[in-house]
């Protein structure tokens, strides 16, 4: 496993995913029309009742079904997603399902772990995937088997399908609750454009685009506490599909979310195949024997402090790719760095390697802008590391919830800042001993200075990391192909980067950045500079 872990072997700490920053028509699934009650608000499921609503747009030339037996707020409640506020038809209705667990588990409640109340406030978390299709695919088909296949999914991950609310009669205990009838929404939506192949080739490239035309192709999660959405939208001539999921992270981590992912994929593929291994769910796993979760609880950060990106109408999204043999340049710049100083090389995993270029990249980006001037003598990059292994009892791989702590990387600004090889030294060793100060804190009393460090860091212009290598996003096929590109669309409000195995299976890593036009360019004009320098070298 090519991540945190390589660079420390011995006390494994895998880099997880988090966000500390800054067709024909398909039938309506049958189900027995109920009216529950969850936090105070009504919910009404009747297939029959579907209405439209323009408060969650769509890209110019979209139609949307927005989700039509939602519960009885009013459409313009709704949250709106990243980028949105574009102007653009009123939708067309296509198709929505509520999916619930099938068969339906009992009424349960999860308490929140201290892991869990970190995410409360957090900002959900947005992945898009992007499929082509074949001209002879069967749409139909396809979207009745991604809708068949999530109830087997859902009844596995079932919290998925229920609320996080605050626990009856307490007043800072959240739970997930799930009861007989909840379930996930389902949305279809359909794009149109006379262009079919040029419309999907800029959706799926990695030069920078503009994040109204992705953000609206993932749906919100239902108003009053809901944890899990899908959208599926079928491309311009029905030449692709995508995928969009939105989880609060207060469910689970990047671990738990795309294990669910492919779970639902396997289901949907069907076959001979041997599924993934179950979730554990059994929150009685993980001991608090310092009473974490009261802290956290009364310190975890805001919803604005977790939306640390400022997000223009013009906001761009792009792809960096690290090829394996990129990555073994920097490792070698690195160790000949350190022979260079006379000091001991950082443990440079492949992971190790990326963190660094981008960190160096990006801070000296921003000092190009004069905006590093006014961030101090000292900058941050901010990820997260898992910590399943290390507790005490070790929890199982496959727990679902939260099982995540942060790391902070320190260095000096200017020497992260430098082109060539004493920025990549700095932000590489600055990484890994980074991992090393994560590992030894699990279990200590510097654990319950966590969110005080995270308000110390702020102000440093924290970069941070959404996903993981080791998730294999590019592996998830649906049963039509392995998707084409895979984007965290959520690092657009949280300035934090994407990162994901390479597309090519490759042993490469790829980077998603999002940042407005004049501060894309000189990050991607810093990028070229140093991947030419690297290859230059050797």
């Amino acid at each position: 496993m090519d991540d945190a872990d390589e660079a420390h072997r011995n006390k494994p700490g895998r880099q997880e995913e988090a966000n500390f920053q800054q067709p024909s028509k398909a039938t309506t699934n049958p189900v027995t029309p109920i009216s529950t009650s969850h936090s105070g608000m009504a919910f009404h499921l009747a297939s029959a009742d579907l209405r439209q609503s323009n408060s969650h747009p769509v890209p110019a030339g979209c139609r949307k079904l927005e989700l039509a037996a939602a519960m009885a707020v009013a459409p313009d409640q709704q949250q709106p997603p990243a980028g949105g506020g574009s102007s653009s038809p009123s939708p067309r209705l296509h198709d929505t399902t509520l999916v619930p667990p099938s068969p339906s588990p009992p009424e349960t409640s999860l308490p929140l772990t201290f892991f869990d109340v970190f995410w409360l406030h957090s900002t959900p978390v947005e992945r898009l995937f992007l499929y082509r299709l074949g001209p002879d695919a069967d749409v139909a088909a396809i979207i009745s088997n991604l809708r068949d296949s999530l109830h087997q999914a859902v009844r596995a991950f079932y919290p998925l399908a229920g609320r996080v609310r605050l626990t009856p009669g307490t007043s800072d205990h959240y739970e997930l609750h799930y009861r007989p009838g909840d379930a996930v929404t389902f949305t279809v939506a359909e794009c149109d454009d006379d262009d079919a192949d040029a419309h999907f080739d800029g959706l799926a490239t990695d030069e920078p685009r503009e994040v109204a035309k992705i953000a609206t192709l993932v749906p919100p999660l239902p108003e009053g506490g809901g944890l899990f959405a899908v959208q599926a939208t079928l491309l311009p001539a029905r030449r692709g599909l995508a995928i969009g999921v939105t989880v609060h992270h207060a469910a689970c981590d990047g671990s738990g979310s795309t294990h669910f992912l492919h779970t639902w994929a396997a289901a949907c593929r069907g076959g001979a195949e041997p599924p993934p291994l179950p979730p554990v769910i059994d929150r009685t796993l993980l001991a608090d024997p310092r009473r974490l979760y009261d802290i956290f609880v009364q310190t975890a950060p805001s919803t604005e402090e977790y939306e640390m990106a400022e997000m223009s109408a013009d906001q761009l999204f792009a792809t960096f790719a690290l090829s394996k043999d990129d990555l073994k340049h920097i490792k070698d710049v690195v160790a000949d760095e350190a022979a260079r100083r006379g000091v001991a090389p950082p443990r440079c995993s492949s992971l190790v390697a990326t963190f660094g270029l981008v960190w160096s990249c990006y801070q000296r980006a921003k000092e190009g802008s004069g905006a590093g001037a006014r961030e101090g003598p000292v900058t941050c990059m901010g990820f997260p590391v898992d910590h399943r292994s290390r507790m005490k009892p070790p929890l199982p791989d496959k727990y679902f919830g939260n099982c995540v702590g942060p790391a902070f990387a320190l260095a000096p600004t200017g020497e992260v800042a430098v082109a060539g090889a004493g920025g990549l030294f700095s932000a590489c060793a600055a990484v890994a001993s980074s991992i090393d100060e994560a590992v030894r804190d699990i279990g200590t009393s510097s654990m319950a200075a966590w969110m005080d460090r995270i308000r110390e860091v702020l102000p440093m212009g924290l970069l941070t990391v959404a996903g993981s290598p080791r998730f294999r996003v590019y592996d998830l096929d649906f049963g039509f192909g392995r998707p084409a590109k895979v984007d965290v669309v959520s690092v657009a409000r949280t300035g934090a980067m994407a990162v994901a195995e390479s597309r090519g299976g490759d042993g490469g890593i790829e980077v998603g950045i999002s940042l407005q036009p004049a501060a894309m360019e000189r990050y991607r004009q810093c990028f070229a500079d140093a991947m030419a320098w690297l290859h230059q070298r050797t």
